[in-house]
C-alpha cells in the first residue's frame, strides 16, 4: 500500500490553467478549468494502483495511468462530517472544532469562505451530486445540491433487509442481490451526473461538478455482479487481526459503526465467516462504484471536455478491515487515515507516482492552483500543484490528522501519535514504516529510540499547539 521509492523523471515544463486561443496563438492566463471533483467514502487505497491486486478497479486504475498517484495522501480527520468540513474550507480540525460526523460547516465555520463560495464567485457553476457535505444544505452557494435516496440512506432494496427495518429491527452489514447498476444510489448518481455534464457543455461555463459516490461505506450493497468478482474462498483475513500489545489502549476503539447491524455482536470481534464476508462486500462494493466512476469519466472523454476539466478523486479517510482487530474509521493508525488521491490533466505528467505528502486540507488551494483562480487567504492547507508538476520530488514531508485527544504526526516514515488529557500526555505511539509499515511494533517502549520520541514530541506540539 506504500511505495517510498522515488520514481526520477525529467524535467517537465507545464502551463497549468492555460490555453492556447485559435485567434492569436497566444496562452490566457485568465482561462478557467473545469474540475470534476469525486469523492469515495470510506475508500482506502487498496486499490492496484497502490500495488494491490485485491480488488477489481480498473476504471481507477485507468485514471491513475492519465495522471499523477499520490502514495501519501492523509485525511486530516477520520470521520466523514469533520473530514468534509475541514476539505470543504480549508481549515485544519482542531480540539473544539470538525470533531465528530455531524460537524456543520455553518455552525462550526460560519465565516469562512468555503471553496464553492468562492468557486461561485469566480464565476463557477457549482453542482453536487449525493454526498459531498456530510449534512444537507450545510453549503448554501451550491447552484444545485441533488441527492437520489428515496428509501433511506442506507439504500436497502432486498425484500430481507426492508423487512428487517419495517419490523423495527436493524438490516445487515451487506447486501448481494441481482438488479442493474442504478437500482442503488451510486449508479443513479452516475446518471444524473453523466446528464449534468451534457447540459454544462451546452451552457459553456467553467463548472465544478462535485459527485459523491457513498459506497463503500456502511453497508456494503452492491449488485450480485460485483460480488461475483471474487472469490469467497479465496478473501483472506489481514495478518495483524489481533489489537497489538505494545499499542496503548487510547488507539482501540469499539467499531459502534459496525455494531448497528443485524447479526453483528455488541461485544468482542465478529466471527471469521462474518469477517470474510464483510471483506468480500467491501471489494464488491469498490468495484461497483469503479464501475460509476468509469460511466462518468467516459462521459467527459465522449462530450469532448477532457481536455479542458481537471479530475480529482480522492478518498475523505481510510478505514480498516480487521486490521490491528478494527473496523471501520476512528483511528489514528494509518489505516483509518491514508486516502488514495488521483490527479488528472491535460497539463500534468502521465502515469506518475509521487511520494511527496499531500492533506485533504491541501485541496482547496490545489484546486484553486489548477482551475487557474485566486487563493483565498484564510487557507491552512498548502497546494500540491508542484508535485503533479515533478512527481519525482519531495515538496512536503509532515501531515497532521487527529481523532478527538489523539493526535498524530506525519514525518517522513515515522507515524507518531500522542493523547493529551488537561495539557499532560497520557498515551504514545511511534510506528517506523521503513520496518514497520502495518504498525505492529510501538517503538514508544524501545529505549533506543527515545531520542526520536523526544524530538517528534517537540514537533509535535510545536505543530498541534499553532492550530
Amino acid at each position: 500500500m506504500r511505495h517510498y521509492k522515488l520514481i526520477v523523471i525529467g524535467c517537465i515544463v507545464l502551463f497549468l490553467g492555460c490555453k492556447s486561443t485559435k485567434e492569436n496563438n497566444t496562452i490566457s492566463a485568465t482561462y478557467k478549468k473545469n474540475v470534476l471533483f469525486i469523492m469515495v467514502d470510506d475508500l482506502r487505497p487498496e486499490l492496484n494502483i497502490y500495488g494491490q491486486n485485491k480488488i477489481s478497479s480498473p476504471n481507477i486504475d485507468a485514471l491513475a495511468n492519465s495522471g499523477i498517484t499520490f502514495n501519501r495522501a492523509y485525511c486530516n480527520v477520520p470521520v466523514c462530517g469533520a473530514s468534509r468540513a475541514s476539505l470543504l474550507t480549508g481549515i485544519r480540525p482542531t480540539s473544539n472544532r470538525f470533531l465528530t460526523y455531524f460537524s456543520s460547516i455553518k455552525k462550526e465555520a460560519p465565516n469562512v469562505l468555503n471553496l464553492v463560495q468562492h468557486l461561485k464567485n469566480e464565476g463557477y457553476t457549482t453542482i453536487s451530486n449525493n454526498k459531498i457535505t456530510h449534512l444537507k444544505n450545510d453549503i448554501d452557494e451550491w447552484d444545485q445540491e441533488w441527492y437520489p435516496s428515496e428509501n433511506g440512506w442506507r439504500n436497502y432494496i432486498s425484500e430481507e433487509n426492508i423487512t428487517l427495518e419495517e419490523n423495527g429491527k436493524h438490516g445487515n452489514a451487506y447486501e448481494n442481490i441481482d438488479v442493474k447498476d442504478d437500482a442503488y444510489d451510486d449508479g443513479k448518481t452516475a446518471n444524473k451526473s453523466i446528464e449534468d455534464l451534457k447540459k454544462l457543455k451546452k451552457e459553456g461555463n467553467p463548472f465544478f461538478l462535485a459527485v459523491g459516490f457513498v459506497k463503500p461505506h456502511l453497508p456494503f450493497n452492491a449488485p450480485k455482479k460485483y460480488w461475483d468478482l471474487y472469490d469467497a474462498e479465496k478473501i483472506e483475513l489481514p495478518k495483524n487481526s489481533v489489537f497489538p500489545k505494545s499499542a496503548p489502549r487510547k488507539a482501540n476503539h469499539k467499531w459502534g459503526e459496525l455494531r448497528y447491524y443485524n447479526q453483528v455482536p455488541k461485544q468482542g470481534q465478529v466471527s471469521e465467516t462474518m469477517a470474510k464476508k464483510l471483506i468480500h462486500g467491501y471489494y464488491a462494493s469498490v468495484s461497483y462504484v469503479d464501475a460509476q466512476i468509469g460511466k462518468v469519466i467516459n462521459a467527459i472523454d465522449n462530450l469532448g471536455l477532457r481536455d479542458n476539466t481537471v479530475i480529482i478523486l480522492v478518498g475523505d479517510h481510510g478505514w480498516s478491515l480487521m486490521e490491528h482487530g478494527l473496523w471501520v474509521k476512528h483511528s489514528n493508525f494509518e489505516v483509518a487515515l491514508q486516502v488514495p488521491l488521483i490527479v488528472s490533466a491535460s497539463n500534468i505528467p502521465k502515469n506518475k507516482k509521487t511520494n511527496s505528502i499531500a492533506e485533504l486540507v491541501d485541496l482547496y488551494p490545489s484546486i484553486c492552483e489548477l482551475a487557474n483562480i485566486s487563493q483565498p487567504t484564510h487557507l491552512e492547507g498548502e497546494s500540491f500543484v508542484n508535485a503533479l508538476k515533478n512527481p519525482s520530488k519531495i515538496y512536503k514531508n509532515t501531515a497532521l490528522a487527529r481523532y478527538h485527544k489523539g493526535e498524530t504526526l506525519v514525518a517522513d516514515s515515522y507515524f507518531y501519535t500522542e493523547w493529551n488529557k488537561k495539557g499532560k500526555t497520557i498515551a504514545k505511539m511511534l510506528y517506523d514504516h521503513k520496518i514497520d509499515p502495518d504498525e505492529n511494533r510501538n517503538l514508544v517502549l524501545e529505549s533506543a529510540y527515545n531520542h526520536i520520541v523526544d524530538s517528534l514530541s517537540i514537533l509535535h506540539n510545536q505543530k498541534f499547539n499553532k492550530l
